[in-house]
């Protein structure tokens, strides 16, 4: 049988943080709320603890991620991340960032397991309080359970009710669009850390750390990159892969293979700077295997940039506004994400990137 306590002991002694938001993670083992079935990957069974106790616990206590609901609770071909326990070093940037201390008021948006929501009351202590909200009653039953004794209040659908003004926010689930009941719910100058989405669907979920500026307004940096699940009310349909069914008519040559773009992390740089673009990744077979190919496309324009930085591609607009985002990047010697600023307007949906390097506008 594990020995999950000692598990949890490792994962917090491992978290990169600081002493107090490691303190917090110390005293609410992760164990305690993740439920006996778990999803450990995109296609198969799910996991039962009952049936594979050293298994659930090898993944409860991985430094990943633990999905917990797939397809909203339904079966499916895929198993869907619907709903999941965040990789703790993300929780504990997350916390970090919003700057929570003993006695703020803090807004969660998905309760998920109520794990994070355990640990945002150890470090508001008695005289703070957290109101987590969860869209899915199912999975808003199970963290109420395990929430039982907290000073966490878990309300069920996407409203925290009352009138209360929160000091904080924390997010998880991506949005495209910072919705304005979320900014309305803040003091001015709080902070509201949210992983945006430039996309309705796919595609990168950077971490931004924003603060309340206006009536409607919320601006600040980017904290670091992500991969979360969209917001239940804001997902898209997903978007047709560019270039499918379609024969390349040109073929060009750029300075770094999809590998190298993937394997130095280009991806969300590329995205902030070109919202004109679409920009995913897909396998596809390439000389008898199968690759990760990144493909682009603007409108009927797509390219296709293969691991030798071979470009196949139907016109060269899509590539020739990639390859000046990337130029321009590399010549700034790639940037750190905390140097890119998201400014966001709830009311009118304008949600622009700002940094020195120039200023993009993404549609929402």
């Amino acid at each position: 049988m594990p020995d999950l306590h000692h598990a949890h002991s490792a994962l917090t002694g491992r978290l990169d943080t600081t002493d107090a938001i490691r303190a917090a993670f110390s005293t609410r083992p992760r164990h305690e709320y993740i439920p006996d079935v778990i999803w450990p990957s995109a296609v198969g069974a799910a996991l039962d603890r009952t049936e594979d106790p050293d298994g659930w616990a090898s993944a409860v206590y991985s430094d990943d991620y633990v999905t917990t609901q797939a397809n909203d609770g339904s079966d499916g071909p895929m198993n869907t991340p619907t709903s999941s326990s965040s990789a703790p070093q993300l929780m504990a940037d997350m916390i970090h960032a919003a700057g929570i201390e003993p006695g703020m008021r803090v807004l969660e948006i998905g309760t998920g397991t109520g794990w994070n929501a355990a640990i945002l009351a150890s470090l508001v202590g008695p005289a703070g309080s957290v109101t987590s909200v969860e869209i899915d009653s199912n999975v808003a039953a199970h963290a109420r359970d395990r929430l039982a004794g907290t000073n966490v209040k878990v309300v069920t659908g996407t409203d925290p009710g009352a009138s209360e003004v929160f000091d904080a926010l924390i997010a998880t689930c991506a949005v495209q669009r910072v919705p304005l009941a979320w900014v309305e719910r803040v003091d001015r100058d709080a902070r509201l850390v949210v992983p945006w989405a430039p996309y309705p669907e796919d595609g990168p979920t950077p971490v931004v750390a924003l603060r309340r500026t206006g009536h409607t307004t919320a601006s600040g940096p980017l904290a670091r990159d992500a991969s979360f699940m969209r917001d239940r009310s804001q997902r898209g349909a997903r978007r047709r892969f560019p270039g499918t069914g379609e024969e390349a008519t040109d073929r060009a040559v750029f300075p770094e293979g999809s590998r190298d773009l993937l394997d130095n992390d280009r991806l969300t740089h590329l995205v902030l700077t070109c919202p004109e673009l679409y920009i995913a990744v897909g396998g596809r077979p390439w000389k008898g295997g199968a690759v990760p190919v990144v493909a682009l496309g603007e409108d009927g324009d797509w390219a296709h940039i293969w691991p030798d930085g071979s470009v196949t591609c139907n016109g060269t607009r899509a590539l020739t506004v990639f390859t000046k985002a990337y130029t321009l990047l590399e010549a700034a010697g790639w940037p750190g994400l905390c140097s890119f600023n998201l400014e966001a307007d709830a009311r009118s949906g304008v949600h622009s990137i700002r940094s020195s390097l120039g200023t993009w506008r993404h549609p929402v």
